[in-house]
């Protein structure tokens, strides 16, 4: 198995911190006790649970007893929106985006077929969203407002408490997916205008299959897990105590780093960003070019397909992405960047880079180093040089069709 390489995919999974190893890997052998039992064994256990839920909380600013531990962020989005719902029966509208993640738009879909009305808020070519849209689209049928914190793909920040504010005037319950966003934005949930907030535990270099979801407190909350009454009735099930352990630590670490690392982290991404556009011509960054997260870059090479990219990047050890992880295999371009209305050309050859507290400079320099020669040897291969190609200029216009129809499907659902 190959263990050595650039990672540079930090968006779809982080390294999992030795740090974080070193605290969770006791509670897989020595401490197994049950934290719910009475005795001292399993109550040793509790404690430990209980110093993650303070960890977290002070990651988000928030208080111990808003955190509910869930097994990722899948989880979290469908716990949060299905808890909305239910705790408002006589509201039936959503309002969402057209570039959140698959957890939230696929349960969205299904919510559609089971006679609620969702509208799918579109973003401008920079991926931003349009707060005039926004403020239209709220009535007093909103039961929720669910806006992920940054986008996966392109990293672009999305103005969550311009939004909130909005969402709050309208009586409709705010929740966040914050999954790319936290250990890389400082957070105060205090402060804040957010109902309910989903992280995960995998993007910050925990483990994966543990996350944890904050309700404010006084929300109500209906769980979607029902059984035994742990975590306070919110999330049947005993709880994934190493995971726990870890995220716990995780979000500690995080904290720890959070203003020297995405410093360095942003140094870093700029400068790979900078050096490719200033060296290989006909390409772009997708995405706003400030409101974006320190982390991520998105790059768009015209007249060949990010898949061929990545292909030869990995023949270089290099790791990126051409999407959503949990989209890839699809032969779809990115919802994302489709949404964002993108030439076809940039749509079909842009790829992420994605790094994390552990990217090196070195790292940078190798990537530097490869990718003008690997977009100069796909090139030669491409049938297309030019974006006059009547073939090219067909797909531009059903691409724009596309997006149009969307953004009616919305105006209707409202």
């Amino acid at each position: 198995m190959q263990k050595d390489c650039i990672y540079l995919d930090n968006n779809a999974t982080t390294k999992v911190d030795p740090e974080v190893v070193e605290a969770m890997l006791p509670y897989l052998t020595d401490y197994y006790g049950n934290p719910s039992s009475m005795h001292t064994f399993g109550g040793q256990v509790k404690k430990a649970v209980n110093k993650a839920h303070e960890q977290i909380a002070a990651l988000l600013g928030a208080d111990a007893s808003e955190i509910i531990f869930t097994s990722g962020g899948t989880e979290g989005d469908n716990a949060a929106i299905r808890a909305a719902l239910l705790a408002q029966p006589d509201k039936r509208h959503i309002i969402t985006t057209q570039v959140e993640h698959p957890a939230v738009l696929t349960l969205c879909k299904q919510l559609e077929n089971q006679g609620y009305s969702v509208t799918y808020l579109s973003v401008n070519h920079a991926g931003q969203l349009d707060l005039n849209e926004l403020e239209a689209a709220l009535t007093g049928n909103t039961a929720l407002v669910s806006i992920m914190y940054a986008n996966n793909e392109t990293g672009v920040v999305f103005p969550i408490e311009q939004i909130g504010l909005r969402v709050k005037e309208s009586g409709a319950l705010f929740h966040v997916d914050a999954v790319q966003a936290v250990g890389k934005i400082p957070m105060n949930m205090k402060t804040s205008t957010i109902d309910m907030l989903t992280m995960s535990g995998h993007k910050i270099h925990a483990p994966k299959g543990i996350g944890a979801l904050y309700v404010r407190r006084g929300v109500r909350f209906r769980p979607m897990l029902i059984g035994g009454g742990q975590q306070r009735g919110r999330r049947a099930g005993t709880e994934n105590i190493p995971g726990v352990v870890a995220l716990g630590k995780a979000a500690e670490l995080e904290l720890l780093h959070l203003e020297e690392a995405t410093a360095r982290e942003r140094k870093l991404r700029d400068r790979l960003e900078q050096t490719i556009i200033a060296t290989i011509p006909d390409c772009q960054v997708n995405g706003h070019s400030t409101q974006r997260l320190p982390n991520t870059t998105n790059i768009g090479f015209k007249y060949i397909e990010g898949e061929a990219i990545l292909l030869h990047l990995n023949k270089h050890g290099i790791c990126a992405s051409s999407g959503s992880a949990c989209s890839s295999g699809s032969l779809e371009p990115s919802h994302v960047l489709r949404a964002m209305g993108l030439p076809y050309t940039i749509l079909h050859g842009s790829i992420r880079f994605s790094l994390c507290r552990y990217t090196t400079d070195a790292e940078i320099d190798t990537v530097l180093a490869v990718m003008p020669g690997i977009i100069e040897h796909l090139r030669a291969l491409s049938p297309f040089k030019n974006d006059e190609a009547s073939w090219l200029q067909q797909r531009d216009g059903e691409m724009g069709q596309w997006r149009d129809g969307e953004k009616n499907k919305s105006l209707v659902a409202n």
